[in-house]
């Protein structure tokens, strides 16, 4: 089986509706292209930190609008990373933090799945900002999610997952077959690491690598990578936006997927030398 998706690169700034404009343009040319589900990045909605928890609790509707989005343009849409005040069983998060989320919504605009970022930002970088920590604004969550689509059983990941390799086997181990990874890598950090990452955790899962980065100057402080790509299983990337605003569509091939897959039954070998070691 052969599908198209495409990956969103977008340079998110800190005024809500300025962004959504970019995404639902975005989408909408992403879809018109033949993308039958389409990936937005890391923050999509607002490139602002210290009001994410007043975003999620704003009454504007963003999950609702973002599934608009996907139903107006009849696409899976993966919504990169979303604010929500509660936790997925309904219990709040604690005061000021907020659970970064990713969304699936299907063409219909209906929720199919959530996954909450496991692994949070608390780093030191050589740039502008020098400092970031995600856990004063994010709560993480815990547990990996997969969703059917019609282009493939879907692993989810956010941006610092993309580090933690046994986070892709996991997924890997309950059948993914391509695995998004919405981010904003910073310009540092990502110009080092993001794209031999990303080919990594493609050839080590045998899965298609969808990574949606913002990519641009957000304020004096906050620069992102950029390099949106598609990764093959075999490692191959399939295209690339640089910088800016924009779109990377490739074909994804199920089929040769699976004859990797069945050249180079890696899988297979993990689990029997995991059996070996008990």
């Amino acid at each position: 089986m052969n599908a198209t998706v495409a990956v969103i690169q977008m340079v998110s700034g800190e005024r809500l509706e300025d962004n959504l404009e970019v995404a639902g343009r975005l989408v909408s040319r992403a879809a018109d292209g033949g993308a039958r589900l389409v990936l937005l990045p890391e923050n999509f909605a607002l490139f602002d930190s210290a009001n994410l928890r007043a975003l999620a609790e704003a009454g504007c509707g963003l999950p609702e609008r973002v599934a608009g989005l996907a139903a107006d343009a009849g696409v899976w849409l993966v919504a990169g990373s979303i604010p929500q005040a509660l936790r997925p069983d309904g219990a709040p998060v604690a005061a000021g933090r907020v659970r970064s989320s990713c969304l699936v919504f299907d063409d219909r605009g209906g929720l199919r799945a959530r996954y909450d970022k496991r692994h949070l930002f608390d780093v030191d970088v050589a740039d502008g900002q020098r400092a970031y920590r995600e856990s004063d604004y994010v709560e993480p969550g815990e547990t990996p999610v997969l969703v059917d689509t019609p282009v493939g059983r879907l692993g989810l990941s956010i941006c610092y997952d993309l580090r933690f390799a046994e986070h892709y086997l996991a997924l890997r181990a309950a059948g993914a077959e391509l695995i998004a990874v919405p981010s904003a890598f910073t310009a540092v950090t990502g110009a080092a690491h993001w794209e031999v990452l990303l080919r990594a955790r493609a050839i080590e899962t045998q899965c298609y690598l969808l990574g949606a980065d913002q990519g641009g100057r957000h304020s004096n402080r906050r620069e992102t990578w950029g390099h949106s790509m598609i990764v093959d299983p075999w490692g191959e990337v399939l295209g690339v936006q640089d910088q800016g605003e924009g779109i990377v569509s490739a074909s994804l091939d199920l089929d040769r997927l699976r004859q990797i897959r069945g050249e180079m039954p890696m899988q297979a070998h993990r689990e029997k030398a995991t059996q070996q070691s008990k």
